[in-house]
């Protein structure tokens, strides 16, 4: 028998290191040749550009500061719209490497990285094997893939909202009461979610918790994950300070960023509006197989539960019934407001991949053979689906020249300076 458990355990570690070797490579190169040229990149690009070279901290402009308002998306000010914190990273980067390229895009891969690691700590609760699964299921999908280098805010987000739901978790879990410095930990993580992109981090977290403390109420046995008002209230109170300061001392941040960045994404017209079940097909197609499995093992699981205590939910533990409310809660919370975009949803990936690692415990209680079969065969498609994906970006990339635009500015510069030429950009 010890043989048997000690050849499963060099398997396991041969299968972690090789599906650790796909994520950081998949991660790095997915996006090459990099270019800012699609998925907004060159505004959150800009305003770490303008934090180095004019001094702008707090308040920053779009690439089109100086041209005319159009379409209504903007003022003439052209106010930039998303909190400061991941350009400050980028700005401090930039000023030791004075590398943009590494400054821009680092953020987002170490963001990634850190993400990775956590998943699969957060899933060792559950077995050495359900968390290699959940690190797979993290790490081969083509979102976490296509975003781990963009210069965006979405990875950053998804790790800080990753991390406070974790913090839940670890509470339920171990069925400890907050202390001190817990609260203290989830306030700091609460600010730098409010400064990465504002309260959108509630829409993914505080969804999951009402309806888990609203269960308590007909299960008694679930521990509390409420940590009190102080850590949710002081977070918010040093974000709105930002706001008031901004509508206060810059000229169209109202506008800007209240009106047209956030009040107008809940109703249709300048943002992207898009139907209420948006994001379900391109979650099943985009997490897939771990998406299509996560389903499967879930129906199964209810039908068991169901037949043996006549409830669906009758024999649900607090882990997993946090896990499931984490994971659909902001999916169903994000699906309900008009502008939709596929990025949106990402932070909504880690929890699944928890989900999962618990829905692969259940099974090996079962059945180990059948369980190891199951996940083997879903990491070698998540594998060549996903290389295939990248294979295919990469090199679409490089033959039609997505870094042309770069590759033209880096020119211009050159013979500028060679030539001692003035050069202007005009709108």
């Amino acid at each position: 028998m010890s043989q048997i458990a000690s050849a499963k355990t060099g398997q396991n570690r041969r299968m972690l290191l090789i599906v650790s070797v796909l994520t950081v490579c998949f991660f790095a190169v997915s996006n090459l040749p990099w270019n800012l040229d699609d998925y907004d990149q060159a505004k959150q690009a800009f305003v770490s550009f303008q934090m180095a070279g004019q001094q702008r901290w707090l308040y920053q402009t779009t690439p089109d500061e100086g041209t005319k308002a159009s379409g209504g998306r903007h003022s003439p000010h052209h106010i930039n719209s998303k909190p400061p914190a991941v350009a400050w990273v980028s700005a401090a980067l930039y000023q030791l490497t004075r590398s943009w390229d590494f400054a821009w895009r680092f953020p987002s891969f170490v963001a990634a990285l850190v993400l990775a690691v956590l998943v699969f700590r957060g899933a060792r609760t559950f077995g050495d094997l359900p968390a290699l699964y959940a690190l797979a299921a993290f790490g081969l999908n083509l979102l976490s893939v296509r975003l781990a280098t963009l210069v965006r805010t979405d990875m950053p987000l998804a790790l800080v909202t990753f991390a406070v739901g974790l913090l839940m978790f670890e509470k339920i879990r171990t069925r400890t009461s907050w202390t001190t410095h817990d609260r203290v930990v989830l306030f700091v993580v609460l600010t730098a979610a409010m400064f990465v992109k504002g309260p959108i981090v509630w829409a993914f977290v505080l969804p999951p918790l009402v309806l888990y403390q609203l269960l308590r109420n007909w299960r008694p046995d679930f521990p509390n994950a409420w940590s009190g008002w102080v850590p949710w209230i002081a977070s918010f109170a040093l974000f709105c300070l930002w706001v008031i300061f901004g509508i206060r001392f810059i000229d169209g941040f109202y506008e800007d960023v209240i009106l047209n960045e956030f009040g107008a994404r809940f109703h249709e017209g300048i943002h992207r509006s898009q139907p209420l079940l948006f994001y379900i097909p391109h979650l099943l197609q985009k997490f897939a197989p771990w998406s299509l499995l996560i389903i499967g093992l879930l129906v199964v699981a209810l039908r068991k539960t169901k037949a043996a205590t006549g409830k669906w939910l009758g024999n649900l533990s607090p882990e997993m019934f946090w896990l499931i409310t984490w994971a659909l809660g902001g999916i169903v919370v994000m699906s309900l407001i008009p502008s939709k975009r596929v990025d949106r949803i990402f932070p909504a990936i880690p929890p699944l991949c928890l989900l999962l690692a618990a829905q692969i415990k259940v099974v090996m209680a079962d059945n180990v053979i059948r369980a190891r079969r199951i996940a083997a065969f879903a990491i070698i498609f998540a594998a060549i689906f996903t290389g295939a994906y990248a294979a295919m970006r990469v090199a679409d990339g490089y033959r039609n020249h997505r870094d042309a635009l770069a590759k033209f500015a880096v020119e211009v510069r050159r013979i500028a300076t060679e030539e001692h030429l003035r050069y202007e950009i005009l709108p």
